[in-house]
């Protein structure tokens, strides 16, 4: 199978401490091998994925269809080994200490909301502040707007600079005993500034404070280890790193996850329960995975972590910033496009036309065959740091080519007013 020939020379590659050939490797994807032909640079909201990883998912289906922690047969047992090799896995992917400290959750929006709600229903009062910014994802806010709420806690903003980049200064200055936690983002959706984490850690914990990290851009993007981080949850998803939709991770130190309590009760979390209403729950991480666990899609991401670590996180990261510089160089000439972060650190490229709605300009590119989105990016409080109500991104991953980015800069140079809507109000469009 492509996938399996695909581990072999990635493992030989790893071994001989060669760069990995990146245009070889887009024959490892389905979409890019037997696809329409379209450019995808999307990938900040789902990645593609790898034959090895869809294979993975369909030997769960053939071969070892059965439920975790209910069996006593052979295939449930296996299926047991399983989850647990992916819990440890996980754990030293992203430099934790420990596979108790993974919970597995339905995504990160899922891994989010536990914090908020396990964490910081539990633990907010009147008069304590969470600070957040505006940059965030809704999936980082809305959760702790409403368990503000609840609680009478108040939610208050850091501020960002010129750039829109965490203005640590400003930080400084807001964190007192009044500050419980903060909410960030380690890369921005929309502008894809890597946020340091560290110092904000550092800061946080001065004051007692914990620090909710969202990891969904960056893990598998760029480097990542919790514990250099110092961070109290990370929260990320399988599906924007090659890994399969419907599965994520929550980090937390066991200290704090006994600190926490459940969103959900039911089978896999109790130990024991009477009809006097009396029950008693397992410890972490088991007590927050009520249910039957995405078993497939923990097939495919064990397969999705070992793949990226015989790329290399380090050969990846520097692939995306080789892509981004090659696109921000060819866009620099173009006077109609206002690009919005010409000097992030990842393969985020947020940008407008000159008169030229959002949706449209996306439409126009998809005419092209180039898929970019348009909006607001879940990211609703940015447009006044931006000026903008709606912006188009662009996105890059390691398996898109030089080849792409040239295709999507001469889109951008004929993505004038007139082209654009000469396109939207033609017959051919209709």
């Amino acid at each position: 199978m492509a996938g399996g020939n695909s581990a072999a020379r990635l493992s030989e590659a790893k071994e001989s401490s060669m760069i990995p050939d990146f245009e070889s490797i887009r024959n490892d994807f389905p979409m890019l091998r037997c696809g329409d032909g379209s450019i995808y640079l999307d990938n900040s909201a789902t990645s593609y994925k790898p034959d090895c990883v869809i294979d993975a998912i369909s030997r769960y289906y053939r071969e070892r269809c059965a439920s975790s922690g209910r069996g006593n047969y052979r295939k449930a047992l296996q299926v047991d080994e399983e989850l647990a090799q992916t819990r440890e896995a996980v754990a030293r992917f992203i430099g934790g200490s420990s596979p108790e400290e993974i919970v597995f959750t339905h995504g990160a929006t899922d891994g989010l909301n536990l914090v908020a709600v396990g964490y910081g229903e539990r633990n907010l009062n009147p008069g304590d502040v969470v600070l957040t910014t505006r940059a965030e994802h809704a999936s980082c806010i809305l959760p702790w707007m409403r368990a503000c709420k609840k609680t009478g806690a108040k939610l208050e903003y850091i501020p960002l600079d010129k750039d829109g980049r965490v203005d640590l200064k400003a930080l400084a200055e807001l964190i007192d005993e009044r500050v419980k936690v903060i909410v960030v983002a380690h890369i921005s959706n929309v502008l894809g500034y890597v946020v340091p984490i560290r110092q904000i850690c550092d800061l946080a914990h001065s004051v007692g404070a914990v620090v909710m990290v969202d990891g969904a851009q960056s893990v598998g993007h760029i480097n990542v280890n919790v514990e250099e981080m110092a961070c109290d949850f990370l929260a990320f998803s399988a599906h924007k790193m090659c890994g399969p939709t419907g599965i994520g991770i929550l980090f937390s130190t066991s200290n704090l996850m006994r600190e926490m309590n459940p969103k959900e009760l039911g089978g896999g979390s109790n130990i024991n329960y009477s009809e006097n209403g009396e029950f008693f729950l397992r410890n972490p991480p088991y007590l927050f995975e009520s249910g039957t666990l995405p078993l497939a899609e923990i097939f495919g991401l064990r397969v999705c972590l070992n793949y990226l670590q015989d790329i290399g996180i380090d050969n990846i990261e520097k692939r995306i910033k080789e892509l981004h510089a090659h696109a921000i160089a060819s866009l620099s000439d173009i006077n109609h496009i206002q690009v919005f972060n010409t000097d992030d650190e990842t393969g985020i490229i947020t940008f407008n036309a000159q008169s030229v709605f959002a949706d449209d300009l996306a439409q126009f590119f998809d005419s092209r065959g180039i898929c970019v989105r348009a909006g607001q990016h879940c990211s609703r409080l940015l447009a006044e740091q931006l000026g903008s109500i709606s912006t188009v991104r662009a996105s890059i991953y390691f398996y898109n080519s030089h080849d792409e980015i040239d295709c999507f800069a001469k889109t951008c140079s004929q993505a004038t007013n007139r082209n654009v809507y000469d396109y939207i109000f033609s017959s051919e469009r209709i």
